[in-house]
């Protein structure tokens, strides 16, 4: 195994918590640091951007324990991500370290969902040894996005088609999502663009399209490197404008495409949606018919007693939870315990305070007004 020097104790706090609740599942990112310089990467907002070289924080058997161990691991249940916060899973030396975790948590029987997200070099040998894990339900996510601008994104596109080829070719047991992701109004949505998409997407199990984060750091990152700029406005979700999603559903015809990255996963493994977006149906109106059947004999509107005792159990306040046929709300909540919840019952949680609007996706109102 390459060895990878450990991360120094200035460290960044966020970053030293490698166990955190993202909306695809419980994430596990004990190595930091990447040099492939995306520049919309999201290590922007964690004060890491400038750290290069892969850097562990803790063993692989710890990394493991800390997960399984996790307040929020539910064995067999909770979705599962590795190295998608501040690495590539697949960079020299990192890839170690991911199927030992890999290997580790399949050797306890754990037949969670995983994501792994990639947009780095996949080979036949990698191939074989993620074949080789007979419980995880892995899922590779290529990050894909045809963007040639390097201030943007330095790293060839080719790569990303080269290692879903690959996946196509050699894999079984493991699914692959072909993650079309960012989308910018004005900047790869060109026919072009969206022609190779879709020759791609014949490779995939399933595709899954999102927009861009464009955080201050991020906006004050394309400044600094001379690219002009995107939107006129920062936003706390993805922006992807309704014209832009028009124009990529439009040019996707009957492919099996999707708004969400656990509806993609879900679809690729024949399982509902662990998000539990059915009861957001226009967040589903693009989905195959064979999805929105397995979706629909799963999606149960939970009691309330269930709801309470489990807000209850994040320390959410209980006194005003509403449930529709739509989604769970409550008040004063972070995203870690909504998660938490929401993957416990396969139904959407949403805080009032951050309200989803209607046909809007979940995503910010730039490009919505």
């Amino acid at each position: 195994m390459a060895e990878l020097r450990m991360a120094g104790k200035n460290l960044p706090a966020v970053l030293r918590d490698v166990v955190d609740y993202r909306k695809s599942g419980l994430s596990l990112n004990h190595v930091v640091g990447c040099p492939l310089d995306c520049g919309y990467c999201v290590r922007h907002l964690f004060d890491n951007y400038d750290m290069k070289k892969p850097h562990l924080i803790m063993s692989d058997d710890n990394a493991v324990e800390t997960l399984v161990t996790h307040w929020a691991f539910r064995a067999n249940t909770t979705p599962l991500q590795i190295f998608n916060r501040a690495t590539d899973p697949f960079l020299p030396g990192v890839k170690d370290h991911l199927f030992a975790c890999l290997e580790a948590l399949d050797a306890k029987g754990l037949s969670n969902p995983m994501l792994v997200i990639t947009r780095w070099h996949i080979g036949p040998d990698d191939v074989t040894r993620l074949e080789g894990l007979s419980n995880l339900r892995v899922t590779v996510l290529i990050t894909w996005s045809g963007i040639d601008d390097q201030r943007i994104e330095p790293v060839d596109s080719a790569i990303a088609e080269r290692s879903l080829s690959t996946l196509a070719n050699h894999k079984r047991r493991t699914k692959s999502v072909l993650y079309w992701r960012p989308l910018i109004a004005g900047l790869n949505d060109t026919d072009r663009h969206l022609r190779r998409a879709s020759e791609l997407a014949e490779m995939a199990d399933a595709t899954a399209f999102t927009g861009l984060f464009y955080r201050e750091q991020i906006k004050a990152h394309f400044k600094a490197a001379g690219v002009p700029e995107m939107y006129d406005t920062i936003a706390r979700r993805k922006i992807l404008p309704r014209e832009l999603e028009l124009k990529i559903i439009a040019a996707f015809g009957m492919r099996p495409l999707f708004r969400k990255t656990s509806c993609a996963v879900a679809f690729a493994h024949g399982i509902a949606d662990y998000n539990g977006h059915f009861g957001i149906r226009e967040v589903c109106d693009i989905c195959p018919a064979r999805q929105l059947a397995i979706c629909a004999r799963l999606h149960v509107r939970p009691n309330p007693e269930t709801v309470t005792a489990l807000a209850a159990s994040v320390g959410l306040d209980t006194s005003d939870i509403r449930i529709s046929e739509r989604n769970i709300e409550v008040l004063g909540s972070q995203e870690q315990q909504r998660y938490f919840m929401q993957h416990a019952l396969n139904y959407q949680v949403h805080d009032r305070a951050q309200p989803h609007h209607h046909g809007r996706h979940g995503r910010a109102e730039v490009g919505w007004e």
